[in-house]
């Protein structure tokens, strides 16, 4: 999944940028308030992290203007002001959630997954398709009750084809939510993860999940379990 962070404390995005990224995020940080406002118009993140206090730009007129020009992302803001004012300034302005400086990083990823699992059918959290279970919070995967072992990288891609199961996804979809702007790929580095998922979860079973769609992309599809 592919998150946005708008903060302008340098040390705290950073260090919120490499421990989301140990988690198998796809991580774009920037500073101000007018740049992650252009971000978060200009591409389809799952979810956003914004700070109040932001120059040019504070962070409650971001999500204000990105919630007038339709952007339906989840936002998480962030904040060092604790009053009940505060609070209630930045829900109504459209944020979803809100973070009090200083946090534990284990509570702001239980509130990222809360705002996922809004979207999601099964509010338990957990993904499944056919006998493919995902667990975003353990990082747990099983196909027909058999653990795999994914890295977060293969896990992140893993879970955005079981978010969107019988649906083609192209290579640049996967491509722009796998992997933040910072991030140099080779051109085919979608079909050397997808190759890699496959020897994992397709080939020690009979039936295939991962398929080639020629021309358009890949899917994974929703077998009936029998």
């Amino acid at each position: 999944m592919r998150l946005l962070i708008i903060e302008d404390d340098y040390r705290l995005s950073q260090a919120l940028k490499k421990s989301l990224v140990e988690e198998g995020y796809a991580i774009d940080a920037v500073y101000d308030g007018e740049e992650g406002e252009s971000y978060a118009e200009s591409t389809p993140y799952d979810a956003i992290i914004l700070d109040i206090m932001l120059p040019r730009k504070d962070g409650i007129a971001v999500c204000r203007a990105l919630r007038q020009h339709h952007i339906t992302t989840p936002i998480l803001m962030l904040t060092a002001r604790d009053t009940i004012e505060d609070r209630v300034q930045g829900l109504d302005s459209g944020a979803d959630d809100y973070l009090v400086k200083p946090f534990a990083l284990h509570e702001l990823l239980a509130r990222l997954r809360a705002l996922f699992r809004r979207a999601a059918p099964h509010k338990n959290g957990v993904l499944a398709v056919g006998d493919l279970v995902l667990n975003p919070a353990t990082h747990e995967v099983t196909r027909a009750r058999v653990h795999v072992r994914l890295n977060a990288k293969e896990f992140a891609l893993l879970e955005y084809f079981m978010r969107h199961p019988n649906q083609v996804l192209t290579r640049d979809m996967i491509e722009n939510h796998i992997w933040s702007y910072d991030f140099i790929s080779a051109s085919n580095v979608v079909d050397v993860y997808v190759r890699r998922l496959r020897r994992k979860l397709d080939d020690p079973y009979e039936n295939k999940l991962l398929e080639t769609v020629y021309g358009a992309g890949y899917r994974l599809r929703e077998l009936e379990i029998r």
